[in-house]
């Protein structure tokens, strides 16, 4: 039985970064592309007992393990409502940001030329309710309501300082120097979901023009599989999957493998990669949706 709880040091000597990009990688040699998944099924992965919905990178992580109840709960709000692990069930790791101490602070600061990082990677373990027993029947599933899920049009009529959307010429992008998406028209799509699917994609490219939130790689995306390029479009496809779950439908692609040996070869490259990618394509998702964030990433915990 895995019950880690939030340790400070234990989060600072594991590798949470190469820990968490190899679950991904692992996933991509199966052929399987977590940011692609229908997320819908389960709903958006959140806290069982809050009922805060999880963010960023962990928001992939927990959906990624294919629950029926995206419905999760750490070991210590476990013990206050008397519940506990099944035997031999282990927890998932999510991760937060947090300050930096003091302390460690001021030893960044004596090591020569040294960058002075504001926040540090901190982690906890989460169970998923089917991982759990004695739970209060209040908060089974069962006994919780379903809050209804807004339409495809609505989420894009309520998106701040939308961008012009065309349907002048038979291919999706968004042109950032002029600032409109353009869409091939509905009836040119198999289903109406693949069409606010690429839609999405495209809006949320549009969140980087620096009228709305001045991301640098949407600025320097010209090259063709370049750097910027690679990290914009991750940014694009997570934030769709995240508008994809907000809205409940469900819009999959076939990949090549040609497409997921590119990922393969990017997140073994550098496995802060999708961290930044799936924090950006949050932010994008927040400004489409509207959504004023309570507190910071950097502080966000259950413990």
């Amino acid at each position: 039985m895995d019950t880690q709880t939030p340790n400070a040091k234990a989060g600072t000597q594991k590798d949470v970064y190469g820990i968490i990009n190899e679950r991904i990688i692992e996933q991509l040699n199966k052929g399987t592309i977590p940011w692609q998944r229908p997320w819908n099924t389960g709903r958006i992965p959140r806290n069982m007992i809050t009922g805060r919905q999880y963010r960023g990178i962990n928001l992939m992580l927990l959906a990624m393990e294919d629950y029926e109840h995206n419905l999760f709960i750490t070991f210590q709000q476990l013990g206050e409502i008397k519940a506990k692990v099944k035997k031999g069930e282990k927890g998932h790791m999510v991760v937060y940001w947090n300050r930096k101490p003091k302390e460690e602070a001021l030893e960044a600061e004596t090591e020569p030329g040294a960058q002075k990082p504001k926040t540090v990677l901190r982690y906890y373990y989460v169970f998923n309710v089917t991982q759990c027993e004695n739970i209060p029947e209040k908060y089974l599933p069962a006994a919780r309501e379903t809050a209804e899920q807004p339409s495809c049009e609505s989420i894009i009529r309520a998106m701040p300082h939308c961008p012009p959307i065309r349907h002048k010429e038979q291919s999706a992008f968004y042109n950032v120097k002029e600032d409109f998406v353009n869409m091939p028209k509905k009836r040119s799509f198999k289903t109406d979901d693949a069409y606010y699917s690429t839609l999405f994609h495209e809006l949320v490219h549009s969140t980087g023009h620096e009228s709305r939130l001045n991301r640098k790689t949407i600025a320097e995306m010209a090259e063709f599989g370049g750097e910027a390029y690679s990290q914009e479009e991750l940014i694009a496809e997570i934030g769709t999957c995240y508008l994809q779950s907000h809205a409940g439908i469900t819009s999959q692609f076939q990949q090549s493998a040609a497409y997921i040996y590119g990922w393969l070869r990017k997140l073994k490259n550098d496995k802060r990669f999708v961290f930044f990618a799936a924090s950006a394509a949050q932010k994008a998702a927040d400004f489409i949706l509207n959504v004023k964030t309570e507190q910071e990433e950097t502080e966000e915990t259950e413990e």
